[in-house]
């Protein structure tokens, strides 16, 4: 399985397999089919009401079907449905969420991508770059890639809460941002589902440097252990 390394704000590098050509592809065909359901019910709606100004007809049908993609990417974190039938969702390469600037770019380039030999640039990009990249995905500095494994933590592998009577462990854990526990999970997940036990490894370093905690605690308990601590302390 192909993957592709994430390096987040923390300069820890996820491994996420990459959404395959097929998928993409899949997720694509999905898409379109929406848009032309969408166009055959807005135009035998036009025409049942005996519309016929030009500009009614652009705006409702050309518009919303050109900005299709877009628009679903930005609402919804990387997916269109088509995305989120296959599980597949944009992600940037940099550890965050894809920027509004990004899906924009990705979109404008998609006229290239996918209005080309009807998209075989796209498919013969993404097959070749080993990152699961088309064009547009090169300029925004975006991937897609495969949300299945994530989609399978149990709750509670995705929710490490605190029982009420909890007694933190590791009082340093307060100073620990939001952030840092959401990259504490996404290491864990890498760990657990992906095999890839060095994103963690190297976290725990730095979080145990930072935070001047000595533990013989493996590099996953040590980590469920402090996402604990932090859930109690900043429970007040």
């Amino acid at each position: 399985m192909n993957t592709v390394g994430v390096r987040t704000t923390q300069n820890v590098i996820i491994q996420y397999p990459v959404a395959s050509v097929g998928e993409r592809i899949l997720a694509y065909l999905v898409d379109r089919i929406i848009q032309i359901i969408y166009i055959i019910a807005i135009a035998t709606l036009f025409i049942r009401l005996g519309i016929t100004q030009l500009w009614i007809w652009i705006t409702a049908l050309l518009i919303p079907v050109l900005l299709f993609r877009l628009v679903f990417e930005i609402f919804m974190n990387g997916q269109t449905p088509g995305k989120r039938l296959l599980k597949i969702q944009v992600v940037s390469l940099n550890g965050t969420r894809a920027s509004i600037g990004g899906f924009i770019l990705r979109w404008i380039f998609s006229l290239i991508d996918f209005g080309v030999l009807g998209g075989a640039i796209a498919v013969i990009i993404v097959a070749a770059g080993g990152k699961g990249q088309r064009l547009g995905d090169v300029v925004a500095g975006t991937t897609v890639v495969k949300l299945a494994a994530q989609q399978e933590v149990s709750a509670n592998q995705h929710f490490i809460t605190a029982d009420e009577n909890y007694i933190p462990s590791f009082a340093q854990a307060i100073q620990l941002s939001s952030h840092d526990i959401e990259l504490m999970k996404r290491a864990l997940e890498a760990d657990e589902l992906l095999d890839n036990p060095e994103p963690l490894l190297k976290l725990i370093e730095k979080i145990k440097n930072h935070l001047g905690i000595v533990s013989d605690l493996s590099a996953s308990a040590l980590v469920r252990t402090l996402i604990k601590d932090h859930s109690h302390l900043t429970s007040d």
